[in-house]
């Protein structure tokens, strides 16, 4: 991350006093909601999570900058194929919700679907305030003549996705949600059923694989000729294109996936050669063909944690000093991306996967554990499989969904 990039965005952070949540949610006045369109409402839309969240010690506040590209229509892939709005909740000239709707047309038409999603939520714990955000969420679907609505799903689930719903005494890993227990009673109150369910599974040194285990994956590595080696930062095209084929092979027959545009790979890209350690991108071959990969990330989250989502203050780039100095005192990852071609599962690769990751983030980096996030709830054969190798589950995310047919 450059300073020329952190200097860039014209947007201050809007300052609030302390709000007492339990006064404005027994207020008799509804909730009002707007349409996000200025800069002021952009900065109310990134600063009300971290009065949400003011007295939860595990919330991460994500950068506020990373946050304003994310809803950017002109800096977003997304919005080259697919449109969204973010709507505010406001009561007495306070915000106390914000929430995402998105259409995504080729979603749609490959799963022949008829649906749109919504991400981004936050609401204080008041029925009403949910209850106007999600029917406003609704109402703009329907105009577009969408039959139903499914979240919390940032976009697609490329991106950050599913309401947590157990796992709530540690902190989220890099890119994952992590949302007040209320939150869940609200999705329900409102009509909202589970869709889906999906974990998040924990390594650390603890429960890493044992010995016998450990062997029987270098003897199926042997048999089917699986070799894994880190990725290659000097032939980074050509490597992200393997990469992409993997991820879009491997995955799209996942429920709920959606292939990326090759604008939103591409922005993905960018991102992975800013923030990865090349020694934790791995990618399995056979005979010399790529079949699987994995992409475990530091998990920055432990870096940026102090910081409030700020790089600068008073004009000063003192938040991105100190993010500088915390990146070098990371000890956990997530192992965010793990793929493996059909035809080749079974053969040993994603637990060679794992093995390699695991031995190189804890032996290399010194690595106290990470997470592997996520899978879904009836993906037996990978669940299975991670369980074998030494993961605990440790955390569940939950998407929602409710027709729209009034």
């Amino acid at each position: 991350m450059s300073l020329a990039t952190v200097l860039y965005s014209p947007f201050l952070p809007v300052a609030y006093p302390r709000c007492d949540w339990s006064e404005l949610s027994t207020a008799v006045a509804p909730a009002s909601i707007h349409a996000v369109t200025s800069r002021r409402d952009v900065s109310e839309f990134i600063e009300l999570p971290k009065r949400i969240h003011q007295n939860n010690a595990q919330w991460v506040a994500p950068l506020d900058m990373q946050v304003r590209e994310f809803l950017d229509p002109k800096k977003h892939p997304f919005y080259r194929h697919g449109t969204a709005q973010a709507f505010l909740a406001k009561r007495d000239g306070q915000t106390i919700g914000r929430i995402v709707v998105s259409d995504d047309p080729t979603y749609n038409q490959v799963h022949g679907t008829n649906l749109g999603c919504f991400g981004m939520f936050e609401s204080i714990d008041d029925i009403r305030t949910a209850r106007a955000l999600i029917d406003r969420a609704s109402a703009w679907l329907r105009a577009r003549g969408r039959t139903q609505v499914m979240g919390p799903i940032d976009y697609s689930t490329n991106y950050p996705c599913g309401l947590l719903v157990d796992g709530f005494d540690t902190p989220p890993a890099v890119m994952m949600n992590h949302q007040p227990r209320y939150y869940e009673r609200l999705f329900k109150r409102n009509g909202l059923e589970k869709a889906k369910d999906m974990y998040a599974w924990w390594f650390s040194r603890d429960n890493n694989m044992d010995a016998a285990w450990s062997q029987r994956v270098t003897k199926l590595a042997e048999r089917y000729h699986v070799k894994v080696r880190p990725m290659n930062f000097h032939d980074f095209e050509a490597e992200i294109a393997r990469c992409k084929q993997i991820y879009h092979q491997s995955l799209e027959q996942n429920w709920g996936f959606v292939k990326m545009s090759d604008a939103e790979f591409d922005h993905l890209a960018h991102d992975l050669k800013r923030l990865a350690v090349p020694e934790l991108v791995q990618l399995a071959e056979v005979d010399g063909k790529p079949v699987g990969v994995s992409i475990t990330l530091p998990n920055i989250n432990e870096a940026i944690q102090p910081l409030g989502g700020r790089l600068m203050n008073g004009g000063l780039p003192i938040g991105l000093v100190r993010l500088a100095c915390r990146m070098r005192k990371i000890r956990t990852g997530r192992l965010a991306v793990l793929g493996v071609v059909p035809g080749y599962r079974k053969r040993g690769v994603a637990e060679s996967l794992i093995q390699q990751t695991m031995r190189t983030g804890m032996d290399k980096f010194n690595y106290q554990g990470a997470e592997l996030s996520w899978t879904l709830e009836d993906n037996t054969l990978v669940n299975r499989m991670i369980e074998r190798v030494g993961g605990k589950r440790y955390k569940t995310y939950r998407i929602f969904s409710k027709n729209l047919i009034l």
